[in-house]
Parts: structure tokens; C-alpha cells; sequence
């Protein structure tokens, strides 16, 4: 197959998605695929990139992936147009599926993936409800808590209610209520703890709303648990797969724990600092926790019809051994330390073999999607 990977993108997690899709790139079996790049600069724009990139992640195991902004190559999409969808100068270019390793805005939040559905394409992860529902941690526990699932409790703050000063006194006067200091302020729509602040009074909790509301509109307040960070890798379909198909089938895998050094897993500790935090698989935690984490997960991922691909992420508390659910990632990090592919590999599953399970799966699913009726 002809495989686009589309990577950078116009959100505040562009860099990460360059090492991500320099590290999917590096594992796609070349031997079976043909891999064109598309890069999409800071400003939205998309651009075709030069096979000669790929010869350097080839060649060099450092080398992290450019965007090369050559207005001759700029990228159009064609509504319809399935495997010729994209072209370049004027010039259609066959891609059979699309690999879209973007994180945050633009990329995990619904809008590429329905573009991709206009375009006609096939393409890895999420379809559009699912993937634009848990960009939204608000809305996406909402619909968990109506599932009977157990999530970290929290406090919702809008820009609206911050024009009104009596309105904005109030929501904090709840929240500490509710809730107690510490805090953890993060915006609703922001992934890789971008804007995210830990607050241990009024004054830290006043400066960390001002930071998150950088990033959006709404802004959760949630409590500080004093928790394990465990994380659990999910695969598979959850609309229409059917049983027992070992491509589809939804599976999660064994979880792993999150030992940060810095004071929580911020994005320093993500990306940037390399002994900002260690992974532990398997996680630290009974067996009978394990189990049931496993199961939640699977829960979880089936509650907002995800497909593809997403890391779910849990607390489990210290003292009572409660599970609560943070989070899920519908593009999660593939990075070379991240916890995605490291969990999947722990349960057998290699890098290479992953990504083929997950074309594998994209191209069914649009199979299925495809021979719907559209129209009588």
C-alpha cells in the first residue's frame, strides 16, 4: 500500500508530532508499503515532502523529521476522491491509506478525520465523533460517569464564566469546596499536559487558570489524587468488529506505570527532560486491579466508539486502591520513550507488527463504513 503519514500540524503539540512520526515512519514496513510524507507547517498549511527525508531517518537512528514548506509542493484535497484525494502542484498523487500522527488540535480532535471521510480514504485511528468527543476531557467524562465509570471528580470553568467576576468567584469557591486543595488545572482541549498546573492555594490556583485559559475556552479543575499513574494501551474496533477477529477485536494490554521525578508528569517530563520520569510494565498493582483496570479500559474505549488505536489513563489510588479514569488519547505518543508502543511490545506485540495490525484495521473499517447506503 501507499501510505501517507501526515505529521507537525497547527497545534501546541507540533514538535511532539514530529518525533512521533519519525519513529512510525521508521517502523512501517517498508518492504510491503510505499511512504509518502505529508508535513502540515505551524500556520495549517500542508506540504509534499522530498523521499530524501526518508533516506535520512534511514541513515541516521537521530534524525527527526522536517517540514519542508516548498509552496510548488503545497497539498490540496479533493472531496471524493478517494486514493487521488491529495495533489501537489496541481498534479494528483495516489495514497491508498492515511497514517495522520498528529497530536491536539487539528489532528486528534475530529477535524482531519473528517476531512479524510469527505476525501474519501481510508485512514488510521479514531472516526470523527469519537475522536472530536475525547478532546473534550469535559464532555468525555460526562459520558463515562453516565456509563457507571468511576473518574477523577472535577470542577468545569469557561471563558464566560470568567467575564463575570461574580460568576468566576463562584466557581472557584465551589471548586475548592468540592475538592481541596491541591488542584490540577488543565485545559479541556490540550493533550501532552500542555497548559497543565498543579495549584496548592488560591493564589497558585489564580495563575494556573490564567495559563490554561492560553490554551482554551474551558479549563477543568480537578482534584489532586495521590495516586498511581497507570496507563493502558487499547486497540481494535468498537463499532463494527466482528467476533473474535483478531484484527479488530477490542483488546487492551498490559498497563504500565508513570514514576515521574518532576512534581507530576508535566511535558518536560514527557518529552523533553530524558530522566524526567520512568516507565514501569507492568504497573505496580495487584493482580486483581490489573484485571479490572483491563477491563475499565476496554469499557472506556468502547463507551465513546473509539476505533484504531488510544491510551486510556487511570489513577489508582495509594490508600483505598480505587481506580478512577483520567483520560484517553485517541493519538497517542510513538515516540521512541513513549508508553503506547512500549506497552504493546510488552505484550508481544513489536512496533512493526502494531502499525500493520492498525492499517490492517483502518482499511476494514472503511470497508465496512463504505458499503453502507448513502442514498435510496
Amino acid at each position: 500500500m501507499k501510505i501517507a503519514v501526515i505529521y507537525g500540524g497547527k497545534s501546541g503539540e507540533h514538535e511532539i508530532s514530529l518525533l512521533s512520526a519519525s519513529s512510525v515512519v521508521r517502523n512501517i514496513d517498508s518492504t510491503k508499503h510505499m511512504i509518502i510524507l505529508i508535513g502540515i507547517a505551524k500556520n495549517g498549511r500542508w506540504y509534499l515532502q522530498n523521499n530524501s527525508l526518508l533516506q535520512k531517518l534511514q541513515q541516521d537512528s537521530d534524525y527527526v523529521l522536517e517540514i519542508f514548506a516548498d509552496e510548488k509542493k503545497e497539498v490540496s484535497v479533493t472531496p471524493g476522491g478517494g486514493m487521488y484525494a491529495f495533489s501537489a502542484n496541481g498534479e494528483p498523487f495516489q495514497a491508498d491509506i492515511v497514517f495522520p500522527v498528529l497530536h491536539g488540535t487539528f489532528g486528534e480532535d475530529g477535524t482531519i478525520q473528517g476531512l479524510l471521510e469527505m476525501a474519501d480514504i481510508p485512514y488510521v485511528g479514531c472516526g470523527v465523533m469519537a475522536s472530536s468527543i475525547t478532546m473534550d476531557k469535559d464532555i468525555t467524562k460526562k459520558l463515562w460517569r453516565q456509563a457507571g465509570l468511576q473518574v477523577v471528580p472535577s470542577v468545569t470553568m469557561t471563558r464566560t464564566d470568567i467575564s463575570d467576576s461574580g460568576q468566576y468567584d463562584k466557581v472557584i469557591a465551589d471548586a475548592v469546596e468540592k475538592l481541596g486543595f491541591p488542584l490540577f488545572v488543565k485545559p479541556c482541549c490540550a493533550g501532552s499536559s500542555v497548559g497543565a498546573t498543579k495549584a496548592g492555594d488560591l493564589r497558585s490556583l489564580s495563575g494556573a487558570l490564567l495559563d490554561a485559559f492560553h490554551w482554551d475556552n474551558k479549563v477543568l479543575i480537578e482534584k489532586a489524587v495521590t495516586a498511581h499513574e497507570v496507563e493502558c494501551s487499547v486497540i481494535g474496533n468498537s463499532i463494527t468488529s466482528p467476533v473474535n477477529d483478531e484484527v479488530q477485536k477490542v483488546r487492551a494490554f498490559i498497563p504500565g506505570e508513570i514514576i515521574p521525578s518532576h512534581e507530576f508528569y508535566d511535558y518536560d517530563a514527557k518529552y523533553t527532560d530524558p530522566n524526567g520520569a520512568a516507565l514501569k510494565i507492568p504497573a505496580d498493582i495487584p493482580a486483581e486491579t490489573e484485571k479490572k483496570l483491563r477491563a475499565v479500559a476496554v469499557k472506556a474505549y468502547e463507551t465513546v466508539n473509539a476505533s484504531g488505536l488510544s491510551r486510556v489513563d487511570f489513577f489508582v489510588d495509594k490508600n483505598s486502591g480505587e481506580i478512577f479514569l483520567n483520560e484517553i488519547n485517541t493519538l497517542p505518543g510513538f515516540t521512541s520513550i513513549s508508553m503506547f508502543p512500549k506497552l504493546c511490545n510488552a505484550s508481544g506485540i513489536g512496533f512493526t507488527k502494531l502499525i500493520e495490525l492498525l492499517l490492517n484495521e483502518a482499511v476494514l473499517r472503511y470497508k465496512a463504513h463504505a458499503s453502507l447506503q448513502t442514498s435510496r
